[in-house]
């Protein structure tokens, strides 16, 4: 079955002044819909594999044909990267966790700490990749980063909280400030769904 790009979650527009509309429609429209687009052509090649969910496929990416492996990687992580990202934004969003996420970012000196780490994170990730905020196999959080789109279900972590520091991803309104994209980006975080992810992966 092939993989599909899922729509977005609310208007174009709606994540503004924070994110531009234009970077939006770029962004999904045209990035993530050529990363579902190669993901499957690579699939393609292996009808077997077509089936796999994209969580399977990331997490065990050593059972992929060696072929098509770098094209899964890349694409498939694109792909699932992106998903998740949509879900963690939204209008009127912002503010600070409530519950046991809370708790746990307490654990790790506080949300404002965990703020300025994937900020760090981020800004010195040099060239393209991701900020993440993810739960460790034993329930841990981790705060690190990847490159390019790679996922951290890779590594056998669950991501709960991503942050896209590729160009594409904040160029048209921020320019090369990519900290000051990084500092505006928290004012469109939907913590309900990243406090949903979290419980889901078994944090508590």
């Amino acid at each position: 079955m092939a993989h599909e790009l899922p729509p977005l979650p609310y208007g174009f527009d709606a994540l503004e002044p924070h994110i531009d509309k234009e970077t939006m429609e770029i962004h999904h429209d045209r990035h993530h819909k050529a990363y579902v687009d190669n993901l499957n052509a690579a699939l393609a090649k292996h009808p077997e594999q077509q089936d796999r969910g994209l969580e399977d496929l990331l997490r065990n990416l050593n059972s992929v044909p060696e072929d098509i492996r770098t094209a899964v990687r890349n694409n498939g992580g694109g792909h699932h990267n992106h998903s998740l990202f949509w879900q963690i934004m939204g209008p009127n969003a912002g503010g600070a966790p409530s519950g046991a996420l809370a708790q746990a970012f307490e654990k790790l000196g506080g949300f404002d700490q965990v703020k300025a780490q994937v900020k760090a994170n981020g800004v010195g990730r040099f060239g393209s990749g991701w900020s993440w905020i993810a739960l460790e196999s034993g329930g841990n959080l981790w705060l690190g980063s990847t490159a390019n789109q790679d996922s951290p279900l890779t590594d056998g972590r669950t991501p709960i909280l991503g942050v896209d520091v590729w160009e594409h991803a904040y160029y048209l309104k921020y320019k090369n400030l990519r900290p000051a994209y990084l500092d505006a980006w928290w004012n469109v975080v939907n913590w309900a769904k990243v406090d949903e992810l979290y419980r889901k992966a078994g944090g508590r």
